[in-house]
This record gives structure tokens, sequence and C-alpha cells, in this order.
């Protein structure tokens, strides 16, 4: 009877099991996942353009000297004990003209970073006399700055970026050197005090015939150089001074000389007309014959012959042009007689 028992309860313990088995939930299947849509076709946004940075995009900072024995020296400059009235400011990366010394009468300013002479750097700068502001940025210059320099005679300031020559410059300058700088335009009157000024260098420029007036050049009574070289002038200047003893026009568009141009000079000795449009229409044949011209250029230019010289002329140059032949007579006009194998003026000075 036990032993019946005993396979009763376990054969129900077996069944509760079965049917807690069969309850339990079974594991889904993981859905399957959406087929991918096809995205929008998109490009990315270019990253947004930075400004050009302007030349030069920072600048190196002032270089400061030691104290100095002068106290009135700008340490940003260098005042030699045996020089007192010199002041070297030079190669300091300077964005400004420090206070000027009245003591100082050479001033270097060369290579740096100056884009505006203003006229109170200068209040007490009455003794200058020489001046160089080469290799800088000025665009701008006060015409209150050469009131207080009245007595400068030489003023340097080539490779800059100037528009124009400044206004109200010294009347005692001896020398003026604008080369190199954007100048396309000559103020009425700009050098007609200038009686004293001896060299005008304003090669390099956008100077054109309109620029320049009838007048530009005529008071300027002891002028001894002036370059016009490379700009863009397409007829000789008028009204060239003529003490004038240098006169350079190389790399213009100059095609005409007009007949009598040199005539009445009494001190030309160089005139430089290379790489210019010179051709034989355009050079009247006895234009050179100036008895105290002393060097010739007409090298890349468009000639076809050579046109007549003086025989005091000593170098001559014609090289790139379109000559064929040369006539030897011509170039060297000298008879063989005793009489002028014994007479050196009537030989001729070409080398």
């Amino acid at each position: 009877m036990k032993t019946g028992v005993g396979l009763y309860t376990a054969l129900v313990l077996c069944l509760l099991m079965g049917t807690v088995f069969l309850q339990r939930p079974r594991p889904k299947k993981p859905p399957k996942p959406p087929k991918p849509s096809k995205r929008p076709s998109f490009k990315p946004a270019p990253p947004p353009k930075e400004p050009e940075p302007q030349e030069p995009t920072d600048f190196p900072p002032p270089v400061i000297g030691p104290p100095s024995m002068f106290p009135d020296c700008p340490r940003e400059c260098f005042c030699p004990p045996s020089f007192p009235n010199a002041l070297y400011c030079e190669n300091r990366n300077l964005r400004t003209v420090p206070v000027i010394p009245s003591r100082v009468q050479y001033l270097y300013l060369q290579n740096n970073y100056i884009s505006e002479v203003t006229a109170e750097p200068f209040n007490n700068a009455t003794e200058l006399r020489w001046v160089n502001m080469a290799n800088n940025r000025i665009k701008k210059v006060d015409k209150q700055v050469f009131e207080k320099v009245a007595g400068l005679l030489f003023l340097y300031m080539e490779r800059n970026q100037l528009k124009e020559v400044p206004d109200d410059l010294p009347a005692g300058l001896e020398q003026l050197r604008l080369s190199h700088n954007q100048i396309s335009k000559i103020p009425s009157g700009a050098f007609g005090k200038m009686e004293h000024l001896a060299l005008l260098d304003l090669h390099h420029n956008k100077l054109s015939d309109s620029d320049m007036g009838k007048n530009t050049f005529k008071d300027l009574k002891n002028l001894v150089q002036l370059n016009l070289a490379h700009n863009i002038l397409k007829k000789m200047p008028a009204n060239i001074p003529n003490g004038i003893a240098q006169l350079f026009l190389d790399r213009n568009n100059i095609d005409n000389i007009p007949k009598d141009y040199f005539q009445g000079f009494s001190n030309l000795a160089f005139v430089r007309l290379n790489y210019n449009q010179l051709s034989d229409k355009g050079v009247p044949k006895a234009v050179f014959n100036v008895s105290t011209l002393l060097d010739l250029h007409l090298a890349h230019n468009q000639l076809t012959s050579v046109p007549l010289f003086n025989p005091q002329l000593e170098h001559l140059h014609l090289n790139h042009n379109s000559i064929e032949s040369i006539n030897g007579t011509q170039l060297c006009p000298f008879s063989l007689s005793s009489e002028s194998l014994t007479d050196e003026a009537l030989m001729p000075r070409l080398r």
C-alpha cells in the first residue's frame, strides 16, 4: 500500500513540473531589421574662405637698443658718440618716425615699415640736411613735414608706395630720389622753387605724357641729371633745362624725337634711350649731332641705319636693332692726310 502511494505522489509531481515547463514563455525571434532607406545625397558645405592676409601679415617687433649717452636719443635708434649729429634708425622694424632730436643733421630711416610721415616727430628737427627713408611703405607725407626742415639738402624716398610727388618740398634740395614708387602725378609747380636741385630721380614709376605739364622741369636751373627711365612716356619730356648733363629715358614707349630737341643744350654728355620704340622715321638724321655728347645709348630699338653723330662722341650703343649695313666713313669720318694725323682735334673720339 505504501509503495502505491509513493508512486502516485511521484506521478503527480511529474505532471505538475511538465505543466510548469509548458507554461514558460518561449523566446521571441528578433525582428528583422528594416531595409535601409536611401540616404539623401548631399555635399558637405565648403569651409568659409578666410580673407587673404595683407602683406606683410605680421610685423616683427621693433628693435630696441641699449641706453644711449644722449638722453634725447630714441631707444629704437642708435646715436653714435663719435657722430652726435647723426641718428641711425634703419632696419629697426619701425612703424612710425621717432621724435628727432634738434641736434640731428643726418637721419637714416631706411628698411622699416613706416606707412605715413607726420609732422610731429620733426617739430625740433630744424638742422636736418640728409634724410633717407628708402624701402618703407610710405603712402602719405604731411605737408607740414617739410616746413620744419627748410634746410634739407638730400631726400631719399625710393622704394615706397607714393602715388604722387610730395607737396611743398624744401626749396634748397639738391638731390631728390623718388624711384620705384607708384607715382603717376606731379602736382603743378612741384619743382617751381627748387633752383638748386641737381639730381631728380623718378625712374621706375607710372608717369605718362599727360602726368607732366609743359613747365614741370622748366625752373630747375641747376639740374645735372634727370632720370625718367622705366615709365610709360611716348614723347620726349618738354622744357628740359638746357644745362643738363645726363638724360635717362630707357624703357619707355618713345617713338619720335623732335628735330631740334637737343639744340641749345650746353652740357649734354649722356643720353640713354634704350628699350624704346625708335625707328628711322622717328629719329631725324642729325638729331644727335651735339658737340658735347660723349655717351649715346640707342640699344633695343627699331633702327635700320646708324644716325649721324658728332666726332666728339666716345661711346655709341646700337645693339639689338635692325641695322643690316654700316657706312665706315660715316662712323669714322677721318682723313689720313698728314695734317689730320697731327691734329688731335680732328681725330674721332669713338672708342
